[in-house]
């Protein structure tokens, strides 16, 4: 990373420069606040508020994509309170240990990190629901909920908005990994848990779940119509076709897809041949996501 030093004793600026420089880190000194801001291009700004007659705050705003640590004898509105406010992430008393901080540094450089893949990942979410829209009132939700949809993208979007909303962090599980019940059982019960593929489950399976997330904050997504479940169910549905979204499903997932919302419409043996399988293919496929051909 590349430093900044602003400090007036010299020598205690070029002990610091050169314990950084030993891990690795390129550093520069100043010593007034005036020579600081001539330049921002800076990863860390170590700030000494010791340096008589100087103003901080023209420091600060300058360097505010920067990480500005302030280096402090005393703790006072000038010299802690207002920097800080001003946009300085954080404050260090002297005479303080080298290790102490490069920790604070190595601690708000991965905080900066997360706040900018959080941001990415946000309009990334954004840009892909942009057409997965849904009717439903998420001030009237009520948990455990489970969503019934056949096209995953709805479930997501609906269980994203609703985190989002409430102002959650969330947790993500897939009920294809063989240990996700223990995960769930794993959390503390103020998590909001978003669970997919309930569909996968085995019969014998779902009623124990059902008992696990009793009383947590969870939403469940499954692709299959639900039945015998005793939590409040919602069914979004896609009415255009799936296939007008600009994506290339995978082929399970279009062979799912044609089974679910197909099946009442051909027989076995049309609806196969359209397929491209045999009948006894198209039956173990129903047994693999668990459909129920109504008769």
């Amino acid at each position: 990373m590349k430093i900044l030093i602003i400090e007036n004793e010299v020598y205690l600026a070029q002990s610091i420069a050169t314990k950084l420089g030993e891990q690795g880190h390129i550093c520069e000194m100043c010593t007034s606040t005036k020579d600081a801001i001539r330049s921002n291009n800076y990863d860390v700004v170590l700030l000494s508020t010791n340096i008589n007659g100087q103003d901080f705050i023209p420091v600060v705003e300058t360097f505010k994509s920067s990480i500005v640590i302030l280096m402090v004898s005393y703790i006072s509105n000038d010299t802690v309170s207002k920097p800080l406010a001003a946009g300085a992430k954080d404050y260090i008393m002297k005479p303080f240990m080298i290790e102490e901080l490069v920790r604070k540094i190595n601690h708000y450089q991965d905080y900066e990190k997360l706040k900018r893949r959080n941001s990415a990942y946000e309009k990334y979410l954004k840009h892909i629901f942009i057409n997965a829209q849904h009717e439903q009132n998420i001030d009237a939700v009520e948990l455990p909920l489970f969503i019934s949809s056949g096209f995953q993208k709805y479930a997501d979007a609906f269980a994203f908005e609703y985190a989002q909303s409430k102002d959650l962090p969330m947790h993500f599980i897939t009920l294809s990994d063989p240990k996700s019940l223990n995960e769930v059982s794993s959390l503390p019960q103020n998590t909001l848990i978003y669970i997919i593929d309930y569909q996968t489950l085995k019969k014998a399976d779902k009623k124990t779940f059902c008992d696990l997330i009793k009383g947590r904050q969870v939403i469940v997504a499954s692709s299959d119509k639900l039945e015998d479940v005793a939590y409040p169910i919602i069914e979004i549905k896609n009415e255009n076709n799936v296939f007008d979204k600009g994506e290339i499903l995978p082929i399970e997932d279009y062979v799912k897809y044609i089974v679910l919302n197909y099946q009442d419409k051909y027989p076995d043996t049309e609806l196969s041949k359209k397929l491209g399988i045999s009948r006894k293919s198209l039956w173990e496929k129903r047994k693999k996501y668990d459909i129920v051909k109504k008769k």
